[in-house]
């Protein structure tokens, strides 16, 4: 048995009080928060979020079916899918997908988004992994999907 409490009438607090919030002064942002252009669009966002979360799963399937354009063709899909998946240069070509995916959604290197962000968004940044080499990348937004255009 535990022991006894010697003034049992007595309850103990478990409160402690509150510590005041800290504050520190800003130098403001970073040079890589400086370097770094997000969209506007709150629902393209989302859609690179989502992509990067099936990129980080290695999800291809899940990537393919909510990337490519919804005009394209089951078969077309399923031939973008099989070249990610087993085709000779499948994993080259999927490490660089979503390496440029990741790059706009963190808006790393992007150099200039164009189009309204409502319907349609041109990236054009650089590429993550190959030096010197200039990329673009545009999605556009049908019935509120955004999807890669082309």
């Amino acid at each position: 048995m535990g022991k006894k409490s010697k003034n049992p009438g007595k309850a103990k607090s478990s409160e402690t009080a509150a510590s005041p919030a800290v504050a520190y002064p800003s130098d403001g942002p970073s040079e890589e928060e400086l370097n770094c252009l997000q969209t506007s669009s709150s629902s393209l966002q989302s859609k690179l979020d989502q992509l990067t979360s099936f990129a980080a799963a290695n999800d291809r399937k899940g990537f393919v079916e909510n990337f490519v354009p919804l005009a394209l063709t089951p078969e077309d899909t399923q031939g973008y899918l099989e070249d990610l998946t087993t085709a000779d240069e499948a994993d080259g070509q999927w490490r660089n997908l979503i390496s440029e995916i990741a790059a706009i959604a963190a808006g790393k290197g992007v150099n200039n988004i164009e189009g309204d962000q409502v319907t349609n968004a041109v990236f054009f940044f650089e590429h993550p992994l190959l030096e010197q080499c200039d990329r673009e990348v545009s999605f556009v937004c049908t019935n509120g999907e955004w999807r890669a255009e082309g």
